[in-house]
């Protein structure tokens, strides 16, 4: 959010924070979102550079389409370790994982 902006909110009494302070996640919770956003990121990136429809993936993951869908959104429902397994299979290597962890916002594929 931009400088001006928040003033302006917190000028007319509006309290600016972090979805984890809002939804009171400890340091681990808040860390997890964001490395499954990073992996879900990088998952959606990865396939478009590809070329790959979300069936298209999902047919070569065994999967469905939505399932699919789910992943790259970051569903709850989702684990690390499937987000991960379809990286690995779309060719990511533990280096560009890691990157994807490390990047502002998660987006490098």
């Amino acid at each position: 959010m931009k400088k001006r902006k928040r003033a302006q909110l917190e000028a007319h009494g509006w309290r600016v924070g972090s979805a984890a302070e809002f939804l009171a996640l400890s340091p681990e919770e808040a860390a997890l979102v964001e490395t499954k956003l990073a992996l879900s990121r990088s998952l959606r990136a990865r396939r478009t550079k590809k070329r790959l429809s979300q069936t298209a993936l999902a047919r070569y993951l065994k999967s469905s389409q939505s399932r699919v869908a789910k992943m790259e959104s970051a569903d709850p429902s989702v684990s690390v370790d499937l987000l991960l397994r379809a990286l690995f299979a779309l060719g990511a290597t533990r280096r560009d994982i890691a990157k994807a962890l490390q990047a502002p916002g998660g987006k490098a594929a």
